[in-house]
């Protein structure tokens, strides 16, 4: 039980980095991209499960703490769009449809936030869309 624990936590983390690459696509992380976010995982991430993390909070608010940390530190969007990438590979029976679905809900919402589609969020956009259909 304690291992899928971590593995949902660690899910949600992973979430947080593809979260991350799809706002930093263009190489800026614009505050409506964020927030937008954090109004996908208030309206739509909490009913997912009811797995906590250590501190007896939803383990959808990762989602967050990752984006949030990784934006103040300025990480490459390629790498954190690779990391989850190897994530989905290595735990493809986490991505049900349903899930599936509500990522590329999510990824959409956050690239149309600020100004619309650009170019580079088209692209990773559709790389993740073909990458979830596998």
């Amino acid at each position: 039980m304690k291992t899928q624990k971590k593995l949902t936590l660690d899910f949600y983390q992973t979430l947080g980095k593809l979260f991350y690459a799809i706002a930093a696509a263009d190489k800026k992380v614009h505050n409506q991209e964020f927030n937008k976010l954090k109004e996908l995982v208030k309206n739509q991430w909490l009913d997912v499960d009811d797995t906590e993390d250590s501190y007896n909070t939803d383990a959808a608010y990762q989602i967050e703490i990752v984006f949030d940390w990784l934006n103040k530190n300025e990480f490459k969007a390629e790498n954190c769009f690779d990391e989850f990438i190897s994530y989905k590979k290595t735990h493809s029976s986490l991505f049900t449809i349903e899930i599936n679905k509500l990522i590329m809900k999510t990824a959409s919402a956050i690239a149309a936030s600020f100004s619309g589609l650009n170019k580079s969020e088209l692209i990773i956009l559709a790389k993740l869309d073909i990458e979830l259909k596998k």
